[in-house]
């Protein structure tokens, strides 16, 4: 049985029989998940005893950046199939993400301080939005 898909003749361009592209995609789907399955795990914790938040708090911001996770993709493929492409939603979306969870690695010393609460947001929004550009996109 022959495939409809072309094969390359010398074997260049694939790894493992696969094409290099998927392994791209792989690891960046992969590394997308381990992000939001990580903040899952750890938000709740990281609210309450960093940044001194009670829980009822901590449980509302948790919800909300699950929900809005899962919502963002929405708009993430509205704006990659208007404006941008598939390829540099995915691009601006990894990118977004990686800097959002930079951004949480360096944000200060917790407590109540305005200053580094407000990194805070802008990281956790960051991730969101990446989050959105990058899973709508991936999959497609």
């Amino acid at each position: 049985m022959e495939s409809s898909f072309a094969q390359p003749a010398d074997g260049k361009g694939t790894i493992l029989g696969h094409p290099k592209g998927l392994f791209v995609l792989f690891f960046a789907e992969m590394w997308e998940r381990f992000s939001y399955y990580g903040m899952r795990a750890l938000l709740i914790l990281y609210l309450t005893k960093h940044w001194l938040f009670s829980d009822s708090d901590a449980g509302l911001i948790y919800g909300a950046y699950t929900a809005l996770v899962y919502i963002t993709p929405v708009l993430g493929g509205y704006l990659a199939d208007k404006y941008l492409g598939q390829r540099k939603a995915v691009l601006y979306g990894a990118v977004l993400l990686c800097f959002g969870h930079f951004l949480m690695g360096v944000e200060g010393d917790g407590g109540q301080n305005a200053a580094a609460l407000n990194v805070f947001w802008l990281a956790l929004a960051f991730i969101i939005v990446g989050s959105g550009f990058l899973k709508a996109n991936i999959s497609v």
